[in-house]
């Protein structure tokens, strides 16, 4: 670990140089080590399938570089991309606001007029921060909306200059990736995103009554949920199928199935099956929940474009750094989004893909390099994609420019530690050591982040296998990480100048 403290003192022109040095040396075959060699065969994958990087952190010349120009399909390790660009160009305690207008007067509890909502692309508006939203509102007086409460999406949506913004484009299909709208990874970015338009159902064994009884965690308007599932003897194994439940109908959720008393409580995450409506039902839920009334309804609208015309407060999210943890600790995919659009607001001003893609393109040219640059192949930000492509030389070169960075702590602290939390929790692989980003898709598995040696030095390690068997690659990723962490032995790459006391 000193020895990382060590490199981190370097002046900083001596360590970009070393960096610059590191992305431009080609990435030269190396023979596999003999122990990810035979996880390759035990997994009957062909060598060809992985692309792979393991390089001490300032160092220039890497310990492996096994295909580590050959572009290659990142799923989820995209997202080191988008959050160092985020943490970079905003800085970690960035933060979104959320600004919120009572256009007309109070009187008696009464607003006399409509509740306007602007969404600025808020990752973070879970249910308990809308409760707190509206009880906000409360605070100012508000029992009853003599009006309407509206809704202003734009942000996320294009508006050229001399034309107001426009509502919202309309919903896009949450199955269009891969036929799975109910899965929560896939619900689609939108500037005013409640709750991840997810509805979380709560299972609670009462032996007593003999049921399971089911609550959800945000009241939707208008939808009606089964109050509980008979219990069943048996072990708990497939038990969302035994449920068999029906989510078909958006006004009616039905469990036509049984619950196993041995499974206690547990929870289930579903996207929303008509994601259109989710924003206009919860509000109206959650106000009529907290005992507000509203005679009129919930709509996409336009919020007050007048600078003079102040909101009457803002809601603040998370920081940037904290927002990033949740991104990479559990691959969230929607928020991943969400910040790719911010990035095109914040430094466009236009939150559209388009801008997103110039925003990550040109700061990848400046701050990795014109070759970095040219191996990324952007599409949404997330990893979500089919299209998406980079090289784990690319990665290698971000994770060492990342380390160097103001925002090195932020960044490494947000991805999973190897068998203890988030997407690693199940690992084995060099316990405690290793910060790993993970990325899975249908024909992709792979890994990305730092390792701690066993010599005490840090390794950034880049894995990535694109295969149709890649499902069974998770053994050869493993035992790249473990070679990379049981490095006691291993011949260091002299320094390029000497160290500075």
């Amino acid at each position: 670990m000193a020895r990382d403290w060590i490199r981190l003192s370097l002046p900083a022109a001596v360590l970009a140089a070393v960096l610059v040095a590191t992305a431009l040396k080609p990435a030269a075959a190396a023979p596999l080590p003999p122990e990810l060699a035979a996880a390759l065969d035990r997994a009957k994958l062909p060598r060809d399938a992985l692309v792979a990087v393991v390089q001490e952190v300032g160092a220039a010349a890497p310990r492996l570089a096994y295909q580590a120009d050959q572009a290659a399909n990142p799923a989820s390790l995209m997202k080191l991309v988008t959050t160092f660009a985020a943490l970079d160009l905003l800085g970690p305690q960035w933060t979104w606001s959320t600004p919120v207008w009572l256009q007309g007067a109070v009187t008696d509890g009464v607003l006399q007029g409509n509740l306007v909502i602007k969404g600025n692309g808020d990752p973070k508006l879970v249910v308990e921060r809308v409760w707190l939203l509206l009880r906000r509102v409360q605070q100012l007086g508000v029992r009853e909306i003599r009006g309407d409460i509206v809704l202003d999406r734009s942000a996320f949506a294009p508006a050229s200059a001399s034309a107001p913004a426009e509502p919202a484009a309309p919903e896009p299909d949450a199955g269009a990736f891969d036929g799975e709208p109910l899965r929560p990874y896939n619900v689609r970015a939108d500037a005013l995103l409640l709750n991840q338009k997810t509805l979380v159902f709560t299972f609670t064994p009462d032996p007593v009554r003999g049921v399971a009884r089911v609550a959800t965690d945000m009241p939707l308007a208008g939808v009606r949920v089964d109050a509980s599932v008979p219990l069943a003897a048996g072990t708990c194994d497939d038990w969302r199928s035994s449920l068999r439940a029906d989510f078909s109908d958006p006004l009616q959720v039905r469990f036509a199935g049984t619950y196993a008393a041995s499974c206690l409580e547990k929870t289930w995450p579903v996207a929303y099956s008509d994601p259109k409506r989710y924003n206009e039902r919860a509000l109206a839920g959650l106000w009529a929940e907290m005992g507000g009334r509203l005679t009129g309804t919930v709509r996409d609208g336009a919020a007050p474009a007048s600078p003079s015309t102040r909101p009457d407060f803002e809601l603040a999210s998370p920081t940037l750094a904290e927002v990033v943890r949740d991104i990479n600790k559990f691959s969230n995919n929607v928020m991943a989004q969400q910040l790719f659009l911010t990035l095109g607001l914040a430094q466009r001003g236009a939150g559209t893909p388009e801008a997103a893609r110039d925003v990550l393109r040109s700061w990848a040219a400046a701050r990795l390099g014109p070759s970095v640059s040219a191996a990324l192949v952007i599409d949404n930000g997330s990893g979500l994609s089919r299209d998406a492509r980079v090289t784990a030389q690319a990665l290698a070169r971000l994770l060492q420019v990342a380390w160097a960075s103001p925002v090195m702590p932020e960044l490494m602290s947000s991805l999973p530690v190897t068998g203890l939390d988030g997407t690693q929790k199940r690992s084995r692989a060099a316990l405690g050591r290793a910060h790993l980003k993970t990325g899975s898709l249908r024909d992709v598995n792979g890994v990305a982040g730092y390792v701690l040696g066993a010599s005490g030095r840090r390794h950034v390690v880049v894995a990535i296998v694109n295969h149709p068997n890649a499902s069974a690659a998770r053994p050869v990723l493993d035992a790249l990480v473990q070679w990379a962490a049981v490095d006691a032995a291993a011949p260091r790459p002299s320094p390029p100048l000497e160290t500075v006391n």
